[in-house]
């Protein structure tokens, strides 16, 4: 019995551990390309961040871990999660630079 209790614990702390070390990867086949090139889901992600709008699951997920995020460096991302933050900073920038105005003063 006292096995069983023991192996519940870790098994739960190491959900625990593994949630704060990493964001979720459940979002990561986003089809980044398809959403930037597409201004309606652009614009949704942004209004989103700015509280001007609704939240699909995806942009309330990246609403969510943004702030953290940003103030560390994004050291909880993925690869994937990292290449696509470039790629999409990247996109706002060169592309709509009034929305990126909006976002740095978040």
């Amino acid at each position: 019995m006292k096995l069983l209790a023991t192996i519940i614990l870790l098994i739960y702390l190491h959900g625990v551990t593994s949630e704060e070390l990493a964001y979720s990867t459940k979002y990561d086949g986003v089809d980044l390309n398809e959403v930037l090139s597409n201004d309606r889901l652009t614009t949704g992600y942004i209004n989103c961040l700015l509280d001007n709008g609704p939240c699909s699951p995806e942009a309330k997920e990246l609403k969510k871990n943004l702030p953290d995020a940003i103030q560390n460096d994004c050291m909880k991302c993925s690869s994937r999660q990292r290449e696509g933050a470039d790629q999409v900073l990247d996109f706002i920038i060169d592309h709509r630079p009034e929305d990126w105005e909006k976002l740095e003063k978040m």
